[in-house]
């Protein structure tokens, strides 16, 4: 006569339902779907601070951890502490799963910040723009205006610049709310009547003709007043945010002479993505492990993104290209969105939900 196995006590079960679904939840997060809330407003009005998405791992193919000792459901901290989830005693070479596709010219990319060197690649701060140049692509800014290989790149529906706005009378919250311009993305100057915001070029049009509004000026860097932060460092091209360019975007088994030139827009990646163990400039003349190099041929694609929000976006302008060993993968929908500045049950952004990203 069999004997009937034990009856598993009510904490076992929900123990072992706690590790089944975090297992599950770990898999799917690494191989397929991982949520993504956006923090900062350098993509509006594309995406809006308080949007909350997945981005697929699929599209491009899963990458494989460069870093496996980790929490599960972790990325740099354990949560509220300021605790490492992680220990970086392993870190395996890089390796992606097959995708679906490539990042393509145009698509919203969530990706590692490059520049977080203090962190492994795959553990760096998470960072959501467009992938406005891909290898081969010429990148260069005139006026504010993108243009890749030569041509006026494509615009998104709702992007944004800075202006300044006259008025002949104090403005308020309200007035700018009704025009879709919250109270993060205006201030007011020191003098008087004068604002700047960032909106759209539709929402312009609108404020010129309010007899409220006697000025509007779009905020565009003049060519040749360099900006001292932007990419690539030190290079005293005169570029800034708005004139910015022209700029060959590397990739993977392109060949590229090391003229003094490009030593300079290109010593930085190589140094720090390419994988090598010393890398030096003397003199306008590369050095890689102690050899002068007159030419270079590039290891992994590499990609130039920008903010939808032009004026208000830390992005390849400053920091330079992703390395293709960064991107997390595809920007696909938006599941939920909610407002800040609302409360109870008009804080969700109804015309959000379910949302695809273009």
């Amino acid at each position: 006569m069999s004997q009937s196995k034990p009856k598993k006590s009510a904490a076992r079960e929900w123990a072992d339902a706690l590790i089944f679904a975090v297992v599950a939840a770990s898999l799917i997060r690494w191989l397929l779907l991982e949520p993504f809330t956006i923090p900062t407003a350098s993509m509006e009005k594309s995406l809006l601070v308080g949007d909350f998405l997945f981005v697929s791992k699929m599209h491009y193919g899963t990458r494989i951890p460069k870093t496996p000792l980790q929490f599960p459901l972790t990325h740099q901290k354990i949560w509220g502490t300021e605790i490492s989830s992680y220990s970086d005693a392993i870190q395996l070479p890089y390796y992606r799963l097959p995708g679906f596709t490539e990042v393509k010219r145009n698509d919203v990319v969530v990706f590692n910040y490059p520049v977080e060197f203090q962190y492994p690649n795959d553990l760096k701060t998470n960072y959501i723009k467009r992938a406005v140049g891909v290898p081969g692509d010429v990148i260069e800014i005139k006026e504010g205006e993108l243009f890749v290989n030569n041509e006026p790149a494509l615009k998104p529906e709702e992007m944004q610049y800075s202006y300044e706005i006259k008025t002949n009378r104090p403005l308020t919250v309200e007035f700018l709310g009704d025009y879709g311009i919250n109270r993060e993305s205006f201030y007011t100057a020191p003098e008087g009547n004068r604002y700047m915001i960032w909106t759209t070029d539709q929402t312009v049009e609108r404020l010129k003709s309010s007899p409220v509004i006697t000025s509007v000026t779009k905020a565009i860097m003049p060519k040749g007043e360099g900006e001292s932060n932007i990419f690539p460092n030190g290079s005293n091209y005169g570029w800034n945010r708005d004139n910015f360019g022209p700029l060959l975007i590397p990739g993977k088994d392109m060949k590229v002479e090391m003229t003094p030139d490009n030593v300079i827009k290109y010593s930085f990646t190589i140094e720090k993505y390419e994988g090598h163990q010393k890398v030096e400039v003397k003199d306008g003349v590369l050095f890689i492990d102690g050899v002068k190099t007159d030419s270079y041929t590039f290891k992994q694609n590499y990609y130039f993104m920008m903010g939808d929000n032009r004026h208000d976006s830390l992005d390849s302008r400053y920091w330079g290209f992703v390395p293709e060993d960064h991107v997390v993968g595809k920007a696909w929908f938006l599941w939920l969105s909610l407002d800040k500045f609302e409360s109870m049950f008009s804080k969700i952004r109804w015309s959000r939900f379910l949302k695809g990203i273009e």
